[in-house]
């Protein structure tokens, strides 16, 4: 079908172009012939009104030139009202063939080549497309046939398209169907634009923006309605939690000399510091310790046995974390300026913050609050002995039979972490599979290792009920049908985290908060209310500390300088690594991502069994997988699978970032033995998969050539130098 209508494209404007259709599609061949295709219409007038229907929708779907003449033609022959009449509607159903077209003939071709490019532009589309469509039509300053063309590669609905082109275009189709009136008083098309009528064509065409930014403008005085804003503020900028999120944006707002007021009812430094990130690092360090020391023999050392005491693991824990503490400490951000307010807050309006009883006001407010850990409504676990990733650092005692329910990063990481340290581990995930937001292969050698370390890993297991038996607390699981029962002595929540948008007034005052229990940001990090911002674990969508930090930029410096300048959020190259033994890390697509999209990929692939530091190190297992555009060096998603991948992966995050490519990569100098060496090592991969064959071909031909052609009497002797 794709290849009969390119063929009929093709003849039609090969023919318009043998026959030199184009000379009576031009204004002194109008002039010159009016008067016989007046008498036509006059002796058939609708046959003559069917006639130039046809040739004008023909000529709009095919996109050749001279539908301005055409239109000039419509008034000229058939008068100010029928004119208008048949030109607006042959125009808009030529431009609804030709937008089909282009969508039936090219659009899976681009999707396929440049569909992560083009996201941003198609989500543009889905929210305004029939706003800018309308700007367009009623603007001619882009070519209608390009207008057409672009239209039908994105996946504006036909009927809109339709629509809005017949109302468009109707303004510029009536000036000039006018001018074909006159034509009689005109020399050249040129005297229809007039300055004048291009200044109303920009003012009338731009009305819709103007409209929609009084639209935007109507709607936050309707937000706000029933709040008064305050007389003066005592701050340019109030964040709400000191987590990674508030931190940063507290110490951006100094830095610029903001005024700036930083509330935390809890600890500085939110989850990160005190019960996330930082603690569960330094546990996996002990971990991991020990179990190098289980595996001596592979580094030629017959016994490595170490002794220990779980207490004193935990202690050592607990100091890291204190030794990190400073930095997100209350002296350090009041030596920067920001004052740090100790105390409950609470929203009383879209600008004043009160904490415990005391009530201050902003420009704006970034509400930074972060997440807990989810404890799911399962019955009987209120009696059982539960530990989140909140509760856990408490514990001094190592449990003998540890529970993990989840499969995510977290569950992962700590699953793995206990069983080094000797606990009989069992985890329990409702999904097929462990880190099921990764690749297959990825999920497989987590399970590979964890089954290797002992670890009982019971996946596609829903949890039913806790109860108790004879040996102690037991989790009853449904399996295949079926109940499957786990004894523990300790059950681990990770099922990850629920934001915290309790008791902080943000229902009260109205901010609309999503289905996912997130509060609902725009591109800009914007709530409901235009001033009021939100960043980090409590906005989403990614619940990272370097996610947090990085949003954290874009809430301090728009809440400080919008309406005059503002930027979206970009989460093009967002990294994450789960910090298990091997780590997994990652940024960008994963096949699973790509094939669940249609977006065509290339794989290369590269093992650390083949590389040098890997194997001194006996650590020669995982991977680098690297997806680039096909045919192309372009970088869509990187993943690695092996020791420090989350150090390693930084390179790939730089070049997408940057838009370099996998040549760039191989071309830059690694040092040995590295495991960076590894990226370089997926580029080569890739390079030889796009080798230059007949260039290779002309090369080889060429040397043996140079051999064979050598001059025997002109060779050296070596033994006598002659």
């Amino acid at each position: 079908m794709r290849v009969l209508l390119i063929a009929s494209l093709l003849l039609a404007v090969s023919a318009f172009l043998y026959f030199d259709l184009g000379r009576y599609l031009n204004f002194d061949a109008l002039k010159a012939q009016r008067e016989a295709l007046s008498s036509m219409v006059e002796a058939a007038p609708v046959r003559a009104m069917a006639a130039f229907f046809a040739i004008y929708v023909v000529a709009a779907a095919l996109s050749v030139p001279g539908a301005g003449i055409l239109t000039i033609a419509g008034g000229a022959l058939f008068g100010m009202g029928t004119g208008t009449v048949l030109v607006s509607f042959a125009s808009s159903i030529g431009a609804l063939l030709a937008f089909w077209s282009a969508r039936f003939l090219l659009r899976d071709f681009v999707m396929r080549k440049f569909g992560e490019r083009l996201a941003p532009i198609e989500k543009g589309i889905e929210k305004d497309g029939a706003l800018y469509l309308l700007t367009l039509r009623l603007v001619p300053a882009v070519p209608f046939f390009v207008v057409n063309l672009v239209m039908g590669l994105t996946s504006i609905k036909s009927t809109t398209y339709y629509a809005i082109s017949q109302v468009g275009m109707l303004l510029g189709t009536a000036a000039y169907v006018y001018a074909g009136t006159q034509i009689a008083r005109i020399d050249s098309p040129a005297d229809i634009i007039s300055p004048g009528l291009l200044i109303a064509f920009a003012v009338v065409g731009f009305l819709p923006l103007v409209l929609r930014k009084v639209s935007q403008s109507l709607a936050a005085r309707r937000v706000y309605r029933g709040h008064r804003k305050p007389d003066k503020y005592d701050y340019n900028l109030i964040v709400i939690g000191a987590g990674s999120g508030g931190l940063v944006t507290a110490y951006i707002g100094a830095a610029v000399k903001a005024r700036v007021a930083l509330i935390e009812r809890h600890r500085m430094g939110g989850d990160c510091l005190n019960t996330g990130c930082v603690p569960s690092k330094a546990l996996i360090r002990s971990a991991k310790l020990l179990h190098e020391a289980t595996q001596s023999r592979k580094y030629g050392i017959a016994n490595a046995a170490m002794g220990f005491d779980f207490a004193d693991v935990m202690a050592r824990v607990g100091e890291i974390v204190r030794k990190i503490a400073p930095h997100d400490s209350v002296e350090r951000y009041a030596g920067l300026g920001v004052d740090c307010l100790q105390g409950n807050a609470r929203l009383v309006s879209p600008w004043e913050v009160e904490v415990d009883g005391r009530r201050i006001a902003a420009r704006s407010i970034v509400i930074a609050t972060g997440a807990r850990p989810l404890v799911p409504s399962i019955p009987g676990l209120a009696d059982a002995p539960y530990v989140t990733s909140d509760t856990l650092w408490g514990l001094r005692e190592l449990p003998k039979r540890m529970l993990v329910l989840g499969g995510g990063p977290l569950g992962c990481e700590l699953a793995q972490s206990f069983a080094r340290f000797g606990s009989q581990v069992t985890q329990v995930e409702m999904l097929p599979r462990l880190l099921a937001r990764e690749d297959v292969d990825v999920s497989a050698a987590i399970l590979r290792s964890f089954i290797e370390e002992g670890i009982v890993v019971a996946t596609s297991h829903k949890a039913l009920r806790f109860e108790k038996d004879a040996d102690g607390d037991v989790l009853v699981c449904e399996h295949d049908g079926l109940e499957v029962r786990f004894g523990f002595d300790r059950v681990l929540l990770a099922l990850g985290r629920k934001p915290n948008v309790e008791g902080f007034g943000l229902e009260e005052l109205g901010v609309t908060i999503s289905t996912r229990g997130t509060v609902v940001t725009n591109q800009r990090l914007q709530t409901n209310f235009p001033n009021v911002y939100a960043c980090g674990d409590v906005a989403g969508p990614y619940q990272f500390t370097h996610t947090a930090s990085h949003q954290a930029w874009y809430a301090a410096v728009n809440s400080l300088l919008s309406p005059f300048w503002s930027f979206d959020v970009d989460y093009r190259t967002v990294p994450w690594t789960t910090f298990c033994d091997p780590e997994v890390a990652r940024v960008g697509l994963s096949e699973e991502e790509a094939k669940e999209r249609g977006i065509a990929y290339e794989l290369s692939e590269y093992r650390f069994d083949d590389l040098d530091r890997a194997i001194t190190d006996s650590v020669d297992r995982g991977f680098v997988k690297v997806l680039t555009d096909p045919g192309k060096d372009k970088i869509l998603g990187a993943v690695i699978v092996g020791v420090n991948a989350g150090d390693t992966l930084a390179e790939f995050v730089l070049a997408m970032k940057h838009g370099l490519g996998l040549n760039k990569i191989l071309g830059t100098i690694h040092s040995y033995p590295t495991m960076a060496e590894a990226n370089k090592y997926a580029a080569g991969v890739w390079k030889r998969a796009h080798a230059p064959e007949p260039i290779l071909k002309f090369a080889k031909a060429f040397f043996a050539w140079q051999i064979r052609s050598a001059d025997p009497s002109a060779v050296t002797d070596v033994s006598t130098g002659k």
